[in-house]
C-alpha cells in the first residue's frame, strides 16, 4: 500500500490516559489518520519513534522525565526528524513559541482540540504550519516568516541538559537523584545548577521551580 493509500501513521504522548483516550477517539473518527503508538511521557515518546514508523507525533507539552518540547527537541535531531504538533492546555506565547523553535508545525489547544486538533494534524502532514486563532498575531506571522526566510534566530537561555536539570530540580529531586536519572556525575549535576542560576539570575529552588513553570518544563 502506498502512502497515499493508507491512514496517516499518528504517535500520541501524553501522560494522562484519559486525554490520550479522548484525543485517540478524535483522531480514529477520521479515516485518514491512525494512531499507532502511545506514549505516557516524553522519554517514552522519543523511543516509540524509534520503534515503530510514524508520520506525525503529536506531544503534549508538560510530561514527566521528558517535556514534550525536550522530546520535539531530541527528535528534531533525527534524519529526517518527523512531523510534529504539540498538545497543552496552556494558551501560553512562550510554549508557542518554543514549539516551533523546537521543530514543531503547531501548537494546540487541549480545550479545543475537538475544534481544531484533526485540522491541525492534516495541515503538518501537508508541511503546513498551524496556528490556533488566538496566535494569529502580527508578532507569530513575523516569526513564521523569519523561519521560511532561513534567518538566524535567537537561541534558547539554557542549553537542553540544563533543562533537563532545572526540571528536575524543580520537582524536587536531590543532586544525586539527578545525577543517577541522567548518568551524570553529581559533581557535573551541581555545576550545572550554578551555571544555570547565573544566566538567569536567580538565588534557589524556588525561583529554579518557578521558571521552570513558566517556560512549560513543569506544570504549575
Amino acid at each position: 500500500m502506498s502512502p497515499a493509500d493508507r491512514p496517516a501513521r499518528v504517535l500520541l504522548a501524553d501522560d494522562h490516559a484519559l486525554v490520550r483516550r479522548g484525543v485517540r477517539m478524535i483522531l480514529e473518527a477520521e479515516p485518514d489518520l491512525e494512531v499507532v503508538a502511545e506514549a505516557a511521557d516524553g522519554a517514552a515518546a522519543v523511543q516509540a519513534v524509534r520503534e515503530v514508523p510514524i508520520d506525525l507525533a503529536i506531544l503534549d507539552v508538560a510530561m514527566p522525565r521528558l517535556t514534550g518540547l525536550q522530546a520535539a527537541r531530541q527528535l528534531s535531531r533525527r534524519t529526517p526528524p518527523p512531523t510534529m504538533l504539540m498538545l497543552s492546555m496552556h494558551d501560553n506565547e512562550q510554549y508557542f513559541f518554543e514549539s516551533l523553535r523546537v521543530g514543531a508545525c503547531g501548537y494546540v489547544l487541549k480545550s479545543v482540540a475537538d475544534r481544531d486538533l484533526v485540522a491541525a494534524c492534516r495541515a503538518a502532514l501537508r508541511g503546513e504550519s498551524f496556528l490556533y486563532p488566538q496566535a494569529e498575531s502580527v508578532l507569530v506571522r513575523d516569526y513564521l516568516e523569519r523561519l521560511r526566510r532561513g534567518e538566524r534566530l535567537p537561541r534558547a537561555v539554557l542549553t537542553a541538559r540544563e533543562d533537563e536539570v532545572v526540571k528536575l530540580i524543580a520537582e524536587g529531586h536531590s543532586s544525586r537523584e539527578i545525577a543517577r536519572l541522567l548518568t551524570i556525575s553529581v559533581r557535573t549535576v551541581e555545576r550545572h545548577r550554578e551555571n544555570v542560576l547565573g544566566k538567569l539570575g536567580m538565588r534557589d529552588r524556588t525561583e529554579l521551580t518557578r521558571y521552570a513553570i513558566r517556560a512549560g518544563l513543569i506544570e504549575p
